[in-house]
């Protein structure tokens, strides 16, 4: 069984923005445990077991559920923690423009999910990129550096569909397939 998500993934100029932003700063917090700017991403659904048979399929049916969606922009800023900046275990950017369209768009690849007979996580849809993750600590702090970044914006073209496997140090991903949008 593979896990699957289905993602917006930030293009090199925003993750290169974002990622000379954190540089400087990544060695300051141990208990931080960061994740590598070539992971970053904004799911849009997450398939926990997904029959390698099916991913043919799954990719034909989200392929058709965005096909009508256009391209629109998408904003990533302002910080947050969860479960709670006082006891973090993942420390994340909010999408500050776009909201809505990568609703809707979570919305369409669900629903390609589960029309293609596949289990999607039901976890409230909340917009975020992770930056880092963590044992529960107190990341308060982490919260005020990230609101000196200013928002970094691009425009979503397209969604991937990405294997995660576990590899020693955290997840290893995979892009299986690509869908414009449009």
């Amino acid at each position: 069984m593979l896990r699957l998500f289905i993602a917006v993934v930030p293009p090199a100029e925003a993750v290169g923005e974002l990622d000379r932003f954190l540089e400087p700063r990544r060695d300051a917090d141990a208990a931080l445990r960061w994740t590598l700017p070539s992971a970053w991403h904004l799911t849009l659904a997450f398939l926990p077991s997904v029959p390698e048979t099916a991913v043919d399929d799954l990719s034909d049916t989200v392929a058709e559920a965005v096909r009508g969606t256009g391209g629109f922009e998408v904003g990533v800023g302002g910080a947050g923690a969860f479960p709670h900046p006082d006891r973090a275990k993942v420390l994340w950017l909010g999408v500050s423009r776009g909201t809505d369209e990568l609703a809707r768009l979570a919305g369409k690849c669900r629903g390609a999910a589960s029309r293609s007979g596949l289990e999607v996580d039901g976890a409230r849809f909340r917009p975020h990129l992770t930056l880092a993750r963590a044992n529960g600590i107190p990341v308060i702090r982490w919260l005020r550096v990230l609101e000196a970044l200013g928002p970094v914006s691009w425009t979503a073209d397209e969604v991937e569909l990405i294997r995660s496997s576990a590899l020693p140090g955290g997840a290893g991903y995979q892009t299986l397939a690509r869908f414009p949008l449009g």
